[in-house]
């Protein structure tokens, strides 16, 4: 848990997750939330799937019925995942009207009935993704109540946002940026409850702010910076899991990637849905308004297949070898 991608909605679908997994072996990583009612009623194989090569991954799940919890916690047993995670954090319209997400921060007692109706449905770690707070809620007296509660029903791990979330006023998207963050407060949680995992979200966008946390929570937990610049999390593996892992480089995991893209074009998934996830792989680097301008123009047509990304990438070494040699002179 030192290091983790947060689940982030038509972000961190299975394509993208396949595509970090290449850059880091360790980080933990997490679906895009999926309620209980698609699991239940929806096409499970479809939402489910994944590629062992994706582990360790949670499944996140959305929703507040805890007989419903249980089956969507039995389901992630039975197709492999490494842990289940409850959505206390959503602050949107639509996940509101479902009662799920950040609003059950207001309801402590619901969300322990879930996490004990899990525990008892799988054997897989049950964690929860929560704010610090929302709406009216005042200090830190509401937050450490929702957690004691919601740990007396046996979750032992809490990944905090560490703003609060306001369902009145504010968008999802304003929700993730005009609250201030609160980083003392998940620290004072961890130095209160030190038998509780706690793992600090939001506004971390480099590895050297996540270090800066590590000594005062167990995990740190990077969303929009890892899926929009994932060259951050290049020497994850190297600085806070194994000193001796490779650090990859951004030309070997595109071509590492290659057959992955491959096979699933000749399945039948449009190029543009995993090229998506990868226009920024190059961010600061030679060539990469070449590779975002090719795949952004390119991958979206029919029949598009892995020689779009392979074009993209002689792109991309060629401007490279120019600034080599530019240096050189």
């Amino acid at each position: 848990m030192r290091l983790s991608v947060a689940p982030m909605m038509d972000w961190t679908d299975r394509h993208d997750r396949y595509f970090l997994r290449l850059i880091t072996r360790h980080a933990r990583l997490y679906t895009e939330m999926i309620t209980t009612g698609a699991l239940i009623h929806g096409d499970r194989d479809r939402l489910l799937r994944f590629d062992a090569a994706e582990h360790p991954v949670a499944l996140q799940v959305g929703g507040s019925d805890p007989d419903a919890m249980a089956q969507a916690a039995a389901f992630a047993q039975a197709w492999g995942y490494d842990e289940v995670n409850v959505n206390v954090g959503c602050p949107s319209d639509r996940v509101r009207s479902g009662r799920f997400g950040a609003c059950l921060m207001a309801e402590p007692e619901t969300v322990a009935a879930c996490v004990a109706a899990m525990r008892r449905a799988a054997d897989l770690p049950v964690t929860v993704k929560c704010r610090i707070g929302i709406d009216d809620q005042q200090g830190y007296g509401p937050f450490r109540r929702f957690v004691d509660t919601v740990a007396d029903a046996g979750c032992g791990t809490f990944l905090v946002h560490a703003r609060k979330a306001w369902l009145n006023g504010l968008s999802p998207k304003e929700n993730r940026d005009i609250p201030p963050l609160d980083y003392p407060m998940v620290h004072r949680l961890k130095a209160d409850r030190p038998d509780l995992a706690v793992v600090l979200n939001g506004g971390i966008g480099t590895l050297a702010q996540a270090e800066a946390q590590l000594g005062s929570v167990d995990g740190v937990m990077i969303g929009r910076a890892a899926y929009r610049t994932p060259m951050i999390l290049a020497e994850a593996d190297r600085r806070l899991f194994d000193p001796t892992a490779p650090v990859a480089e951004p030309v070997d995991i595109v071509r590492r990637f290659l057959p992955y893209i491959d096979a699933e074009t000749r399945a039948g998934t449009p190029l543009i849905a995993i090229t998506r996830h990868i226009l920024g792989v190059f961010h600061g680097r030679p060539g990469g308004r070449q590779w975002r301008r090719h795949l952004s123009e390119n991958a979206p047509r029919k029949g598009a297949g892995v020689a779009v990304v392979e074009d993209a990438l002689a792109l991309v070494v060629a401007a490279r070898t120019h600034m080599e040699r530019r240096l050189a002179a």
